[in-house]
């Protein structure tokens, strides 16, 4: 009993006590969860195998992120073994093949959550295949395997429409058809991630508004084809969304902004990096509408103005729910807007990269009010530093973090 509450490599010293404890140690129901990222990332196959035999049915829980050597052999006979497996993590494994997730179908019908990130040699054979005989998944991570097409997905939607969660991050070859897939097939799907999906455009995100009504959290940065039509959907159709991550989408306006304010009172953090059309009116529909907001990113929008952050510090979050703004590269942007901010409490980081109206006096001020803030920023000299007389180096003034 007291053994079942020891990590990896308790569990390991132990064993090496005395045959009592070894055989204590090593029994499979301690051995439950494992996570072998902290212990030792370049185990080899064997190590896999071996741990499978042990705990058998006990397993529910593996992660093997990060661990190169482990290729198809290893989780085959570990997917033999342990049949009862929940949770996967094979992130970074990168020699693992089509193979695995067809073991996976074969023998592990009660997987929930895998991670298959950075797996390259994946095509659409792996989600067809999981499709097939893991029912009951709801969290897929395939993000960067770029072989995966709409035919996988479509594939995997038809088998597993319980899916909750999905990152398609860095799928380059996806295009709206399989974004139409899911939103035809996934009425539960809570967390969708496309990131970097080039090919993307409003009539496929615009489907996952209209079938996916529980969307809580959605990253469309760097799908730059996507206008206003999106965040008007979203608003719409997805009342509950608590996180939007739209970066580099430099055609979204204000008007679109307005609409997902006035009907998604939820948001709790929001990427608008680079929505380069924004103006202060966006941050007046959420200062009044948002009153969850706790991280807003509007870094290189260039139009924000001291105006928008007196909004936004007299607003409903402002008090006792922001915790990060980030402004870097915001020129507009003055020591009156850190005096707009002095009132939020929950405030513990702000971004001033490359705000050149901002100075050391209206930062401690800032703190004056907020002494535990991290505050990032830099000063770029406006003429080289005066040289100092003496062998001692000066540093340059832009060096200097605040």
């Amino acid at each position: 009993r007291i053994f079942s509450f020891l990590d990896v490599v308790t569990l390991c010293r132990c064993a090496q006590v005395s045959r009592a404890w070894n055989v204590l140690a090593l029994d499979g129901s301690n051995w439950q969860r494992i996570d072998l990222f902290d212990f030792q990332r370049d185990i080899e196959g064997r190590v896999v195998e071996n741990i499978s035999k042990r705990c058998g049915g006990f397993l529910r829980k593996l992660s093997l992120r990060g661990c190169q050597g482990v290729g198809d052999n290893a989780l085959r006979t570990f997917a033999q073994n342990c049949r009862n497996i929940e949770v996967l993590n094979l992130n970074g494994c990168t020699k693992i093949t089509d193979v695995t997730c067809t073991s996976l179908s074969k023998f592990c019908s009660k997987l929930r959550h895998l991670d298959l990130a950075s797996c390259t040699s994946i095509t659409n054979l792996s989600l067809k295949a999981l499709s097939e005989g893991c029912p009951l998944l709801e969290q897929l991570i395939i993000s960067w395997c770029d072989q995966v097409t709409k035919d996988g997905i479509q594939a995997l939607v038809r088998g597993c429409g319980g899916l909750r969660a999905l990152s398609l991050k860095g799928c380059t070859q996806l295009e709206d058809e399989a974004l139409k897939f899911i939103g035809a097939h996934c009425p539960e799907l809570v967390t969708l991630n496309l990131q970097t999906c080039l090919q993307i455009t409003d009539d496929g995100l615009i489907t996952i508004c209209r079938g996916c009504h529980k969307l809580q959290s959605l990253c469309a940065s760097g799908c730059s084809n996507i206008t206003d039509a999106i965040l008007n959907a979203l608003g719409q159709n997805c009342p509950r969304l608590r996180i939007l991550e739209v970066a580099r989408c430099s055609q979204l306006t204000d008007v679109g902004f307005t609409t997902l304010a006035r009907n998604c009172h939820e948001l709790e953090k929001m990427d608008l990096e680079e929505c380069v059309q924004i103006t202060d009116s966006t941050l007046i529909q959420l200062s009044i509408h948002c009153p969850r907001l706790q991280v807003l990113s509007l870094s290189h929008c260039e139009l924000i103005t001291d105006d928008g952050i007196r909004h936004l510090g007299n607003g409903a979050c402002a008090h006792d729910r922001l915790e990060v703004i980030e402004l870097d590269n915001c020129p507009l942007i003055t020591d009156a807007s850190l005096e707009h901010l002095k009132s939020c409490h929950s405030l513990e980081r702000i971004e001033l990269y490359d705000c050149q109206q901002i100075t050391r006096a209206g930062i401690k001020r800032l703190r004056t009010h907020l002494p535990n803030i991290k505050v990032h920023a830099y000063f770029a000299p406006v003429t080289p530093p005066p040289s100092v007389g003496g062998s001692r180096q000066r540093f340059c003034r832009c060096c200097i973090i605040l």
